[in-house]
């Protein structure tokens, strides 16, 4: 006997579900989070381990050795941060000087063309940013060391890469197993897929960083901003997170130069420079070097990273757009969600797509008529 639902009914059931999804991913953040993060890193890594594999070398060792090097490019670039982060901290100065001038220039100016407008208070502004900036420069310095130095970050997530490592034969057997031996091809074509996607996103997106690294530098010093490196390397990781980021990036070291130097041609060229340079990585660098395997399109992706921000934070940001793509490649392969990897797609990927998928039939059907 087959029953019915109303449609309302099971609307309220996927509201239900897709709530309660939402629920235990926020609760369990502190486990989820180290989990899918130190799964991706095994699978960017697990070619090398493959490769010390393949030479003969133990899989144990082969695996720790993978880990270590790992641990030793993070904690390079920790430190590289940290140093750059501490030397910032002594132009704080500087910076509340400025902040006081152009205040004072901003409210002489209100005083001589506005009657009875309320004037800025620099006294108050000061004490509540800089203040607090001097107070906690070391806290804060030290305190990027102390969340990325915590038992999740230093002992356990090293120790969930390492078992992801050794034991990802066994974990991709237990996928098959779960599935019909019918079903088993398609279910090893969607592993080889996402592993693809996840090692070209990850390793694709270090490229771009590293190239836009460079190039930020460049431009910084060419105009004589201090810290260059730091900007440049806070812009090139915030590149991470589509849209939002790059904004960011850039609006700090023309803010900088601005307060620092005393023609706006500065902040003006730090603006030009960094423009041009993204133009560069929206239509060459991340196309060619990541590729549209992970191209998603802008609608998908903002709602990814507010949907991210709700669930996860920052975290949650740089999570989830992998995740889509990694769900694009599900829906692709999965008979019936074909709909749901042609709404997460690139939308001229998607039409070229279709495009192409009408053209095959109209040729057999060319190739059928001509048939005896």
């Amino acid at each position: 006997m087959n029953i019915k639902f109303p449609f309302y009914f099971k609307l309220a059931i996927i509201l239900l579900t897709f709530l309660l999804i939402v629920i235990i991913m926020r609760e369990a953040k502190v486990i989820l989070v180290p989990l899918l993060i130190s799964g991706l890193l095994a699978i960017l890594i697990s070619p090398f381990t493959t490769w010390l594999e393949k030479i003969k070398i133990p899989k144990a060792l082969a695996v720790g050795f993978s880990v270590i090097s790992l641990i030793a490019i993070l904690s390079a670039l920790v430190y590289f941060f940290y140093n750059q982060i501490l030397r910032f901290s002594g132009d704080l100065a500087l910076l509340e000087e400025r902040v006081g001038y152009y205040i004072g220039l901003t409210n002489e100016y209100i005083e001589a063309n506005f009657e009875g407008v309320v004037p800025i208070s620099g006294e108050n502004i000061q004490n509540t940013i800089f203040q607090y900036l001097y107070e906690n420069a070391a806290g804060l310095t030290q305190g990027v060391i102390a969340t990325v130095g915590t038992l999740t970050m230093v002992f356990i997530m090293p120790i969930y890469i390492f078992l992801f490592l050794y034991f990802r034969q066994f974990l991709i057997d237990f996928i098959l197993l779960s599935f019909d031996e019918k079903h088993k091809l398609k279910v090893r074509n969607v592993i080889s897929k996402v592993k693809l996607v996840v090692q070209n996103y990850i390793t694709g997106m270090f490229l771009v960083i590293c190239i836009l690294m460079v190039l930020n530098s460049i431009a910084l010093l060419g105009l004589g901003i201090k810290h260059a490196f730091l900007f440049a390397g806070f812009a090139a990781i915030l590149n991470v997170i589509p849209f939002l980021g790059p904004f960011i990036g850039s609006t700090l070291p023309i803010l900088f130069a601005f307060l620092t130097k005393d023609s706006l041609w500065y902040p003006v060229g730090v603006f030009l420079a960094f423009y041009v340079i993204q133009l560069f990585e929206s239509n060459l660098f991340t196309p060619k070097i990541v590729g549209g395997k992970v191209s998603m399109n802008p609608l998908m992706t903002i709602i990814a990273l507010f949907v991210g921000n709700f669930i996860w934070g920052l975290a949650g940001m740089i999570l989830f757009i992998p995740g889509m793509a990694i769900l694009k490649v599900i829906f692709d392969e999965v008979e019936g969600m074909e709909a749901y990897g042609f709404l997460l797609g690139d939308i001229r990927s998607a039409r070229k797509k279709t495009h192409s998928k009408t053209l095959r039939e109209q040729l057999r059907e060319v190739r059928g008529r001509f048939k005896v």
